[in-house]
């Protein structure tokens, strides 16, 4: 098995344990009027990892609004996320991107001819 199917298949059974533990909670629940909705900030912030402050949508906004296009990649790694992306020059580039600021801490030139 590849890494990348092992990985699929963890993922996939780590969602289906989430969603089975959700279900067997809603189950036990005295009654549907004592579910506590979910603010829409605390949404947000569940799509950021942990250590982050920032979610994937406001590093795709940051890294649009720093003139990078084709955004092919948002990863989170070492305690930042990487993304990769194509700069203002046309050049394809892998950013490592501070997850708390938003600043992009090192910018490397990816050769796509490897």
């Amino acid at each position: 098995m590849t890494f990348l199917s092992t990985r699929r298949l963890l993922i996939a059974s780590a969602a289906a344990f989430a969603l089975s533990t959700s279900l067997g909670a809603q189950a036990q629940s005295a009654s549907p009027a004592s579910a506590t909705p979910v603010a829409p900030a605390q949404a947000a912030a569940s799509l950021a990892p942990r250590g982050a402050q920032l979610d994937i949508r406001q590093v795709f906004k940051r890294m649009q609004d720093a003139g990078m296009h084709s955004i092919s990649e948002i990863d989170w790694d070492d305690g930042r996320y990487e993304v990769k992306a194509t700069n203002a020059q046309g050049q394809r580039v892998k950013l490592y991107v501070n997850g708390t600021t938003g600043a992009i801490e090192y910018t490397r030139i990816v050769n796509r001819h490897r």
